[in-house]
């Protein structure tokens, strides 16, 4: 599967912060030193509709980790899966009346677009889940032979005590899984499991459902978790900087890939940071695909709206925080595009060498955009307040906005 064309990055004097950012298994910000390569690997969508606001929350999260890194003078290695088959895509295309492929490839090839729109970086390995069967297989009959998986009606599950430091990525107690494990495709009440929350690794071939040669575990298809370790280990390997993704994927996904990881391979941790983006709201309500309360990147740009625009409204909130999406946030961003391309406009203005620093600042200590964009703000105030005489200025915030906000002024 193929990814999206990459924006050009520019190059800023010096050198970028090394990143602090928030590890929701440790609770508290950590400091992240890679090697020359750092690597990430980002949860993708299950294409059963297009990029809403919710996702492009997320990958902005995301995009901005790779362009510190990049700004560090860092190789970025990120990884990102699409999950091509699963239960909400079949029951969306039996809905709809449509082929489950053709669903799955009309919705990615849209995502693609809103992701080029949106100018953000592409993944170098952007990898579905059938493409990856043949390397899920070998896995799950390793968790098997290892006495960390067991057959249920043909179906096989894992064994989260197999982990000793499983619930370590979540910090939830049993109750509050079991819980989120029924909300989000988890099967607790299932009869039959060593443990309510065991995941499913290969589901059994269902009537009427699309399967594929298991080996030894027959046909089938994947579970979810399974997915992205087996994507993710081969890869990045153990041990990469970011695991990353949307905060409603902390339990169950992410906490069910790191002992999937943990078990098959023997060390530990899966990764040295879990990130996790805020919910984004409609309505008073988190926009999900359930509800139906979403709002389309592909929509606003239908309507006319600037995908630059689209971005400043998004890296107005923190991206940890949970937000809500309303027409005051978009007049808002259209408005401060608005400001900064009239201040970059000019043939001079002030200085602008400070504002690379704040910029770099703001964004090393746990990706605060908001506290960027005021930095960026104040220079647009004083070039329309009283100007300046340096040539380089508007140039030097052009390139800096570009390569560390992936805003095109």
């Amino acid at each position: 599967m193929h990814a999206w064309p990459a924006s050009e990055v520019p190059a800023l004097p010096g050198k970028g912060r090394d990143l602090r950012i928030h590890d929701t298994a440790s609770g508290g910000l950590v400091a992240l030193d890679p090697g020359p390569v750092a690597r990430i690997y980002v949860c993708g969508i299950t294409p059963y509709d297009a990029t809403h606001l919710g996702h492009a929350a997320t990958y902005n999260a995301f995009d901005l980790v790779q362009r510190v890194w990049l700004d560090t003078k860092r190789q970025v290695q990120y990884v990102q899966n699409v999950t091509d088959v699963d239960d909400p895509l079949l029951e969306r295309a039996d809905r709809d009346g449509i082929d489950w492929v053709d669903l799955a490839e009309r919705e990615t090839a849209l995502f693609r677009e809103d992701m080029t729109a949106l100018r953000m970086l592409p993944p170098a390995h952007y990898v579905g889940a059938v493409e990856a069967i043949p390397g899920i297989v070998p896995l799950v009959e390793r968790l098997r032979e290892m006495g960390a998986a067991y057959e249920l009606e043909g179906d096989v599950y894992f064994s989260v005590e197999s982990d000793p430091h499983f619930g370590q990525v979540s910090r939830l107690d049993a109750a509050a899984m079991r819980l989120l494990s029924a909300e989000r495709g988890g099967d607790p009440d299932r009869p039959g499991k060593k443990n309510p929350l065991d995941p499913m690794l290969w589901m059994a071939a269902r009537d009427g459902e699309p399967s594929w040669d298991g080996g030894s575990l027959g046909r089938g298809r994947p579970g979810w978790h399974i997915e992205c370790v087996a994507i993710a280990l081969d890869h990045l390997g153990m041990g990469f900087d970011v695991q990353g993704g949307g905060s409603d994927l902390a339990f169950p996904h992410h906490e069910m890939g790191a002992s999937h990881a943990q078990v098959l391979t023997g060390a530990f941790p899966m990764a040295k940071a879990y990130v996790h983006a805020g919910m984004v709201a409609l309505d008073g309500e988190k926009m999900s695909k359930s509800k139906g309360n979403l709002v389309f990147v592909s929509q606003l740009r239908r309507e006319g709206v600037d995908p630059a625009a689209i971005r400043l409204a998004l890296l107005a909130h923190h991206y940890r925080a949970d937000w809500e999406w309303t027409d005051q946030v978009l007049q808002d961003a259209v408005a401060r595009l608005d400001r900064w391309r009239s201040a970059v406009s000019r043939p001079d203005g002030p200085s602008a060498d400070a504002l690379v620093e704040e910029v770099r600042e703001a964004l090393a200590e746990d990706l605060d955009a908001p506290a960027a964009l005021v930095a960026v703000d104040r220079w647009a105030a004083r070039q329309h307040e009283q100007g300046g005489t340096d040539t380089g200025a508007p140039g030097v915030v052009t390139r800096t906005v570009d390569a560390l906000l992936g805003v095109a002024l």
